[in-house]
């Protein structure tokens, strides 16, 4: 079974209305000013960044508008919070919070140490093949089961919450494929429990996700190429028509999901995924042979039904089958029949 590895998470943090404070290591001077020339940098590229993506429409800003993130007085470092470095919303905030682990991450990980844990990582499987194949099986959408502790908008969903037995239930119960997520402070996820699926033999990462909402045409397009290069599949994410249009006009795309909930108020309405696959848009993905996944707000048969009639192929399915005391159980209630193989 193939495995989808996430690194999107949600939740909404209370913001304090005092600037933030913090002590500061004693370093030389010139150190010091290494340093700051550097975030200064950062923080200059990620303004251009945030330029692009609001020229394409895109409302998500990658860092904070209002000059570099920390001012220096003396032996401290602090932010003033205003409204151009306060979130607007919660993917907002995600996105602010993962480009501060992706820096430390880099730290940690150079991009030489990285290439070589790549050349020793075991093959990745057919994605997409996957899902075609559990389509083909059972006339029904193929089924991306989240491995998934924590939402955004309910909290906890499992306390007894085992990811590899969750896997294990996920791929008795007929599940073509898994979505994995990892992050840790809004999701609860982490990726040592991709690494304890992979080592259970249920495979790691054969795909990853790509938000429309968050990234440009430009890095989709070098995502994309980068995955073909690894032999990963990635899953392109939309929410409305603009997203839409955009992603159907770049090369080489296979797989489009349809998030029924508007990332930045959390509302959930199953109709999105039908409006967004009408007419003119319909016909492109049909005749490109993009397989169309349906996410959120798939609770019944009932809802797995309207978006298959609407040109669906697989589905992602986390919160309605997780939360189950048996998830394999959880997968026959969501599609009204026994999937398993």
């Amino acid at each position: 079974m193939e495995g989808l590895v996430r690194f999107s998470a949600n939740v909404l943090l209370r913001r304090s209305s005092f600037p933030a404070i913090r002590a500061q290591q004693t370093i030389s001077p010139k150190k010091e000013e290494e340093q700051d020339a550097l975030k200064v940098k950062e923080w200059e590229v990620g303004m251009f960044q945030n330029e692009v993506a609001a020229s394409q429409g895109i409302r998500i800003r990658r860092r904070p508008s209002t000059g570099p993130p920390l001012h220096y007085v003396g032996p401290f470092q602090f932010r003033l919070q205003n409204e151009g470095n306060t979130p607007r919303n919660i993917l907002e905030e995600i996105v602010w919070q993962k480009d501060m682990e992706v820096s430390q991450m880099k730290e940690k990980k150079p991009l030489a140490t990285l290439k070589k844990s790549i050349e020793n990582a075991p093959p990745s499987r057919d994605f997409v093949g996957a899902l075609k194949a559990a389509h083909s099986r059972t006339g029904l959408p193929g089924l991306i089961a989240e491995v998934k502790k924590a939402s955004p908008s309910r909290g906890i969903l499992r306390d007894n919450f085992d990811p590899v037995e969750i896997a294990r239930a996920y791929e008795k119960g007929g599940a073509a494929c898994l979505s994995v997520l990892t992050d840790e402070k809004y999701l609860k996820g982490s990726f040592e429990n991709l690494e304890a699926i992979r080592n259970a033999g249920v495979k790691g990462a054969d795909a990853i996700l790509l938000i429309a909402a968050v990234l440009p045409d430009l890095d989709i397009r070098n995502m994309i190429k980068i995955c073909k290069m690894l032999g990963l599949a990635a899953l392109v994410e939309v929410h409305d028509e603009r997203e839409m249009d955009c992603v159907l006009g770049i090369e080489g795309i296979e797989l489009i999901g349809i998030n029924n909930r508007n990332l930045e108020t959390f509302e959930v309405d199953i109709c999105n995924t039908k409006k967004l696959l009408e007419g003119e848009r319909g016909q492109v993905i049909h005749h490109k042979d993009i397989i169309v996944v349906g996410e959120s707000g798939l609770f019944t048969p009932d809802d797995v039904a309207y978006v298959q009639e609407a040109g669906v192929k697989a589905i992602l399915v986390g919160e309605s089958i997780v939360k189950q005391s048996d998830p394999g159980k959880g997968i026959t209630g969501l599609f009204g029949q026994d999937m398993s193989l």
